[in-house]
């Protein structure tokens, strides 16, 4: 049987563990009828994950017997920074949820000229990312920023040590494959359902952003955002 697995904001290197978190709490004893004896596994978040048994699970308090604690070795090795513009609500989700899974490491919300939607709720993005970090095996939940201009997020990338800036008319993304392979910080530009800009294409070249294409067929914003988030952080 698959274990249950959820990242807490505790210390696991102890024998015992006490989580007070209430929507945490609720969902292990009203949704995932945990009860004592159950065996989870607790990730803290830092690159750590511990096998524990349940011992009490009562209203706002989970306590825990910590069984084994070991390295997660699951994160890729290439930290991807995703910045995306702002997609229509379900496909934004789509996307955090997507990049979450394929291992990015940073989300930066973008509003480009051609965005069209403006405003994201947070607090349910930040939901969805880390219930795909705990269901996809990650340690590490992404961090959400706060939305942020195009231009702010051209000057951001440029502590990047290479940022890829996909569009069709781009050159082949597997040119780019060797450079990848020699950096660590990889930046991934996504436009909005409209495309990019001249003035925004203009921009990327003059900050020395690689322009650069997934194939000769024009895909969603979302699918180009889990496509390319996927293979700038395992290739």
């Amino acid at each position: 049987m698959r274990l249950r697995r959820f990242i807490v904001d505790a210390d696991i290197n102890t024998q015992k563990i006490r989580l007070t978190d209430p929507e945490l709490v609720s969902q292990m004893k009203n949704v995932l009828r945990l009860s004592a004896g159950d065996r989870v596994s607790l990730a803290d978040g830092k690159g750590k994950e511990a096998l524990a048994q349940v011992a009490t699970l009562s209203k706002g308090v989970a306590e825990l017997a910590v069984e084994k604690v070991y390295e997660n070795y699951n994160e890729a090795n290439r930290n991807v920074i995703l910045y995306c513009s702002l997609l229509k609500r379900e496909n934004f989700e789509l996307v955090v949820q997507k990049a979450t899974e394929v291992g990015v490491k940073e989300i930066f919300p973008i509003v480009a000229e051609r965005t069209v939607k403006l405003k994201i709720r947070m607090d349910r993005l930040s939901k969805i990312i880390k219930e795909a970090a705990e269901q996809s095996g990650r340690t590490i939940v992404p961090k959400l920023y706060e939305p942020i201009s195009f231009s702010n997020g051209i000057r951001h990338a440029a502590k990047n040590n290479i940022n890829l800036f996909f569009d069709v008319l781009g050159s082949p993304f597997q040119e780019q494959i060797p450079s990848l392979k020699r950096h660590r910080n990889v930046g991934v530009f996504i436009g909005p359902e409209g495309g990019w800009t001249d003035e925004e294409l203009e921009s990327a070249k003059e900050n020395r952003v690689k322009i650069v294409s997934l194939g000769k067929l024009t895909m969603r914003s979302e699918t180009a955002a889990i496509i390319a988030s996927y293979l700038s952080a395992l290739l």
